[in-house]
């Protein structure tokens, strides 16, 4: 059963993290499902890398490319995951959003940049 039914058949969700000094950013992001578990991936330098390692509590909610919302925000804690993980979530992602994801990889060639994995779990009560 999946911990995020909202998020059926969405291609966008809007991550919500928050700075050292509690403003929240939101960022729209490509995610892909597995079970419970939500997957995304951004730049090692990313400012919501950065965020998410400093601060797992982050809220998520569906929306569209421009990341206007589309359903209730919903706690859940975020962390950069590595090996098998890494490797399961960047396979769903590639999966998904074929080819698109593939010809942004090829681009990222030119300016190569470290990529993590964040998973994304709903919070515990």
């Amino acid at each position: 059963m999946s911990a995020f039914p909202s998020f059926a058949g969405q291609k966008y969700l809007n991550l919500e993290s928050f700075r050292k000094n509690g403003a929240a950013v939101q960022t729209p992001l490509w995610f892909a499902q597995d079970g419970a578990t939500m997957f995304v991936y951004t730049t090692a330098d990313s400012g919501k890398a950065k965020r998410i390692r400093r601060d797992v509590p982050v809220r998520i909610a569906p929306c569209d490319v421009r990341g206007k919302l589309g359903g209730e925000w919903i706690a859940a804690r975020a962390a950069p995951v590595t090996g098998a993980e890494f490797d399961r979530g960047m396979m769903l992602l590639d999966r998904k959003y074929f080819p698109i994801k593939q010809l942004l990889g090829v681009m990222a060639w030119f300016r190569p940049r470290p990529r993590v994995v964040i998973a994304i779990r709903a919070a515990t009560k």
